[in-house]
């Protein structure tokens, strides 16, 4: 019998009889078998194969360590037999095709926060499902096009944050049959807050926008936001995202003058894209700093973007401050990062 709470029953309802709908769903259940696999092999710690062992570089020349490989083949492999086209990666230069006439496309970062993997730290597996196009690259649609998408975090406990574009939801792993239950259903993120996610060792790098929205967040309550901020700061996506949609709050990883960041170090298609579906479903919003994420049109699959995602409110601040980064009702001298201060 279906478990009425699970996933399978979740997307045998929304899906019905519609074959495209069909589709997805049977890529999502494979997706989460992934997942459940992935939590295995990452609960093994250090009795594991030597997960956290750097064996190379991926395709954006960023460190490949073990897991990153396990993980990505274990994605390709719970795909293959769902009916999936193909399976764009990051661990992979170029897509693995399984079915050339499947449905849908699934882009994929199999296993993100890899950094955390010796710190014990929250990881994740991020994905967007797309529609297979009869002519041209399927990978290359505007993140507006998403069927669906999500992310798997493996931390304390294993949650799937789900949209299909109704609504984000988040299904926890029961690990004694399984079985993925709903645990929140449409998750709301508050549109005000007072926390943010920034790496601010970086701030020297940051274009004079971003600093003069830092600087006035860490000024407080005395200062020209009138209000004291929070700073949190795990360096896994999933992590950052899941803590947003809980409890609300504002992600960012903008462009900087370091070598090879002036687009930001996040990928377009597999990373910011569905990240930004499931945000914006949840009432959020997801820009790169002047343009919403999901309009952007991708050139290649691992295509990099800035990324600022989360409480509605302190986004549109984030991009007014990139629009003005002197404020206009502030003095030049005697301002609060004026000449004599």
């Amino acid at each position: 019998m279906t478990d009425r709470n699970g996933l399978t029953a979740h997307l045998d309802g929304w899906a019905g009889r519609d074959a495209t709908r069909k589709a997805v769903a049977r890529a999502i259940l494979g997706l989460a078998e992934a997942g459940r696999r992935i939590s295995a092999l990452v609960a093994e710690g250090v009795h594991g194969s030597g997960h956290g062992a750097v064996v190379g570089e991926n395709s954006g020349g960023d460190s490949q360590k073990q897991l990153d490989w396990q993980t990505h083949e274990i994605v390709v492999e719970a795909l293959r037999f769902t009916g999936v086209a193909a399976v764009g990666s990051e661990e992979a230069e170029a897509p693995d095709v399984l079915d050339p006439n499947g449905a849908v496309v699934v882009a994929v970062d199999p296993l993100d926060g890899s950094s955390n993997i010796d710190n014990n730290v929250a990881i994740g597996t991020i994905f967007a499902i797309l529609p297979a196009l009869a002519e041209g690259d399927s990978f290359l649609q505007p993140g507006s096009r998403q069927l669906a998408a999500g992310f798997v975090v493996y931390g304390p406990h294993t949650d799937l944050v789900l949209t299909l574009g109704e609504g984000t939801h988040i299904f926890t792993l029961d690990p004694e049959d399984g079985v993925f239950r709903i645990a929140l259903s449409n998750v709301t993120i508050p549109t005000d807050t007072a926390e943010f996610a920034i790496n601010a060792s970086n701030y020297r790098h940051w274009q004079p926008g971003i600093r003069a929205w830092f600087d006035d967040c860490i000024a407080g309550a005395a200062g020209p936001r009138e209000k004291d901020f929070n700073m949190r700061w795990v360096a896994a996506l999933v992590a950052e995202a899941t803590r947003i949609l809980i409890r609300g709050g504002i992600f960012l990883y903008p462009g900087d003058d370091r070598r090879g960041y002036a687009q930001g170090r996040l990928r377009l298609v597999y990373e910011a894209n569905p990240i930004a579906f499931v945000v914006e479903q949840a009432g959020g919003r997801a820009t790169n700093g002047t343009e919403r994420v999901l309009d952007l049109v991708p050139t290649d699959l691992h295509q990099r973007t800035p990324l600022i995602f989360g409480s509605t409110t302190e986004v549109g601040q984030v991009e007014f401050y990139e629009r003005n980064p002197v404020p206009a009702d502030r003095s030049p001298l005697f301002g609060y990062r004026g000449l004599f201060r």
